[in-house]
């Protein structure tokens, strides 16, 4: 952690005790949050708690936004999204028409499929643990904040930067897209957009709390690979074989299909597109009766739940 991040966290936690009206230099001087191995600051209750609780995840948030910026993340990914994508609609064929954009979106799709969840795991497996090694989070720690708020912070400051770039770089696709074919597609590209948000999200959340129960960053890099190659390659291709093996139910096929957020996001943009390209084990399942409200809720269970995991489990962390 270099001198100007560390007056940059100073500089919020001052900000933020004025903010609380002294109360928070009050605590810090009479020794309630000296140790950073226990939960530190006072219940409150009410709707003062929250918005306390909301001020303080947005400090921590905006200060992991600008280390993110600062460290050429955004504009790093930004780059990938974009070049991969203009590459992909380079390269997807010449069909005119509504046919040309259904075409092109589900080639977005299997490239997002392998990109986004890795670029996600990349930029989130040291949240936590890296931020440890650096000093960060015992500066942070040692300050009137409770650690889930830590957490919670630092995964929204990401989550705003991976957005951002995943917003722009492929926003550029669609740019594309749009004076190449004109808008007659354009609410397919809207939900392929926004689904490629919410599966980066997830896969940030996934490596949050990874970040968390590692001890070091190797550990946390390599877990992250496993995640990527579960999700990603072993799962579809597992539950591709059980489709064509055995005559299951629509409930296990549903179960299935939610147990991996990246079977979610397929089915969520195959579906809009009323088409089986892609193929795969999510493909099969496109037309399979699956709501947009139940897939659309899986992907934001499987943002919550790990965030949620991560929170509880960084209280029993000893720096």
């Amino acid at each position: 952690m270099t001198d100007s991040d560390r007056r940059d966290v100073e500089a919020d936690a001052a900000a933020e005790a004025r903010s609380d009206g002294g109360h928070a230099d009050a605590r810090l001087n009479s020794g309630e949050a000296a140790n950073p191995t226990t939960e530190t600051v006072a219940q409150s209750t009410g709707s003062d708690g929250y918005r306390a609780a909301l001020r303080h995840m947005f400090t921590i948030a905006a200060t992991e936004y600008r280390l993110a910026v600062r460290g050429r993340w955004a504009l790093a990914l930004t780059g990938l999204f974009t070049v991969f994508g203009a590459m992909l609609l380079t390269f997807s064929g010449s069909a005119v028409g509504p046919e040309g954009v259904d075409r092109i979106i589900a080639s977005l799709t299997s490239l997002v499929v392998y990109l986004v969840p890795l670029a996600a795991l990349t930029f989130g497996y040291d949240a936590i643990v890296g931020r440890e090694e650096e000093g960060w989070l015992a500066v942070v720690f040692s300050l009137p904040v409770r650690r889930g708020e830590v957490v919670v912070g630092n995964y929204l400051g990401r989550l705003l930067v991976l957005a951002g770039s995943m917003v722009l770089g492929f926003g550029f696709s669609g740019f594309l897209l749009v004076r190449e074919y004109g808008t007659a597609r354009w609410s397919a590209f809207l939900t392929f957009l926004v689904a490629t948000v919410a599966v980066g999200a997830v896969f940030l959340a996934l490596a949050v709390l990874l970040s968390t129960i590692a001890r070091e960053k190797t550990h946390a890099l390599g877990a992250a690979l496993l995640v990527w190659v579960w999700f990603v390659l072993v799962h579809d291709l597992i539950a591709l074989g059980v489709l064509a093996a055995f005559t299951l139910p629509d409930v296990v096929l549903s179960a299935l299909v939610v147990a991996n957020p990246v079977s979610v996001f397929r089915v969520l943009v195959l579906s809009e597109l009323g088409t089986a390209a892609g193929g795969g084990f999510t493909a099969a399942l496109a037309g399979a009766g699956l709501s947009q409200a139940l897939l659309i809720g899986a992907l934001l269970v499987w943002c919550i739940l790990p965030v949620a995991s991560a929170s509880w489990l960084v209280r029993r962390r000893r720096l």
